[in-house]
C-alpha cells in the first residue's frame, strides 16, 4: 500500500511538472504572437496612411497629432484665381493650419487647436466666415458656428449672429458654458457679451470684395440692391481687384472654413465656420451649424468638417454618415469619405467636400468640385497646401 502512495504521488508530482512546462510554453507562445500581431498592426497602419503610435516614458502610449483644414469647396480654377490669388489663399491655408499645429506641438488638446486655427481664417477677409463673409440679400452678416470634442460628445452651435468677433468661440462657450447644443440670433450675440466675447460692430464684417459680388449677384437676378451697411467704409474711387473667388448662389463656391484635429491623447475634435450663401434669405441656416450634418467628432469613429450645398449636406446627415461608415461598416476613412461625397451626394445633386480624420490617424480630403481650399500635417511630416483637384 505505501508503494502505491509513493507511484500515486510520484505521478501526480511529474504530471504537476508537466502542466508547469505547458503553461510556460504557452505563454511563451502568446508572447511571440503578440509581437507578430503588432508588427502586422504596423505593416497595416503604413499600409493606409495611418500614423502608428508610440511608446514613451513609464509605458504610456504617445501619439502623434495631426491637423487638416479647409477653407471651402467649388469652382475653384487656376484661371479665376490667378498667380496672387493663388499665392494668398495657399498663405492663408499655411498660416490657419500653423496656428492650431502649435497648440497641438505644445501638448494642447485637439478642441484648443481647432478653434485656434479657426480663429486665423474667421478673420481672414480671403474666406466667407466671420471678416470676409458673404452677405444676405438685404446686405447684412450672418454668420453659423459649430463644434465638437469627440472625447465626449459635447457639442456647440450658433446661427444667425451678426455682432460676435469669433462666432467659433462663441459655439464653444454654448458648448462648455450652457447647458444647450445651440442659440440664434440676438440670443446668441446676447450671450456671447454675458461670457466675455469680443462684441463689435456688424461693420467689422464688411469687405469690399464680398459686398461687390453680392451687388453683381442681385443685379444679375434682377433683384433689389439694399443700402451700403451702415459704418461700412465709402466705396473706393477706383481700386484694384482683389483675387477672391466670387461666392454668389449659382456659382457652385462654398467658402465655409472648417478644421478636424487629433492630438496626442488621441482625442479627435471639429469646427465649422461660415457667413453662408451669398444672396441668401435671411434667416437661413445651412449645414453647417447642423451637428451631424456640417460638423461631427466622436472619438469612436472619426471627426468630420464639411463644405458644401448646405440642404443636401443636411438631408443626408454627411458627417456622421462618413463616420457610421467607419464605425459600423469597417471602412477606411477615405473610403467613407468618398463613398458619401462621390455617391450619396451626388445621387442627390450636391456638390462640396470634407475633411475628415480618425483618433488612430487616418486624415482624408473628399470633393467632387473643381477645387478645395485644404491643408494638413501630421506631426514630424511635411506640411500639405493644396487647392485644385489635379493636385496630388
Amino acid at each position: 500500500m505505501p508503494s502505491q502512495l509513493h507511484e500515486v504521488d510520484l505521478f501526480d508530482g511529474v504530471m504537476q511538472g508537466y502542466r508547469r512546462e505547458v503553461q510556460r510554453e504557452k505563454m511563451h507562445m502568446k508572447r511571440i504572437c503578440c509581437v507578430f500581431a503588432g508588427v502586422l498592426a504596423v505593416a497595416a497602419l503604413a499600409a493606409v496612411g495611418q500614423v502608428p503610435p508610440t511608446t514613451g516614458q513609464a509605458g504610456q502610449t504617445a501619439r502623434h497629432w495631426a491637423i487638416v483644414v479647409h477653407g471651402g469647396a467649388g469652382v475653384i480654377e487656376r484661371s479665376a484665381l490667378g498667380p496672387k490669388g493663388d499665392v494668398d489663399y495657399r498663405a492663408g491655408l499655411t498660416q490657419a493650419e500653423a496656428a492650431g499645429a502649435k497648440v497641438l506641438d505644445r501638448g494642447g488638446s485637439a478642441l484648443d487647436a481647432v478653434e485656434a486655427a479657426i480663429h486665423v481664417l474667421e478673420d481672414d477677409p480671403l474666406f466667407n466666415a466671420g471678416h470676409g463673409a458673404v452677405f444676405t440679400a438685404e446686405g447684412k452678416n450672418e454668420l453659423d458656428s459649430a463644434i465638437m470634442d469627440g472625447s465626449n460628445l459635447m457639442a456647440g452651435a450658433v446661427a444667425g449672429v451678426t455682432h460676435t468677433r469669433h462666432p467659433i468661440s462663441l459655439a464653444r462657450a454654448v458648448m462648455e458654458k450652457s447647458p444647450y447644443v445651440m442659440l440664434v440670433g440676438s440670443s446668441a450675440d446676447a450671450f456671447a457679451a454675458q461670457v466675455g466675447l469680443e462684441q463689435v460692430d456688424p461693420s467689422f464684417f464688411f469687405t469690399e470684395a464680398r459686398w461687390q459680388s453680392l451687388v453683381k449677384h442681385l443685379k444679375k437676378e434682377g433683384r433689389p440692391v439694399p443700402p451700403r451697411p451702415a459704418g461700412a467704409p465709402p466705396p473706393p474711387v477706383s481700386a484694384e481687384p482683389v483675387a477672391q473667388i466670387e461666392e454668389s448662389a449659382d456659382s457652385h463656391v462654398h467658402g465655409t472654413v472648417g478644421v478636424v484635429a487629433l492630438d496626442r491623447a488621441g482625442n479627435v475634435a471639429t469646427g465649422t465656420s461660415t457667413g453662408g450663401m451669398q444672396g441668401k434669405m435671411p434667416g437661413r441656416v445651412g449645414d453647417s451649424p447642423i451637428i451631424g450634418a456640417g460638423t461631427y467628432a466622436s472619438n469612436q469613429s472619426c471627426a468630420v468638417s464639411a463644405t458644401g450645398s448646405g440642404e443636401y449636406f443636411i438631408r443626408l446627415g454627411v458627417a456622421r454618415e462618413i463616420c457610421n461608415l467607419v464605425a459600423f461598416k469597417g471602412m477606411s476613412l477615405q473610403q467613407a469619405a468618398d463613398q458619401v461625397i462621390h455617391k450619396e451626394l451626388e445621387a442627390l445633386h450636391g456638390d462640396g467636400g470634407v475633411i475628415a480624420i480618425t483618433p488612430d490617424g487616418q486624415t482624408a480630403f473628399s470633393f467632387n468640385t473643381p477645387g478645395m481650399f485644404r491643408a494638413r500635417q501630421v506631426e514630424g511630416g511635411k506640411l500639405e497646401v493644396k487647392i485644385y483637384a489635379d493636385e496630388q
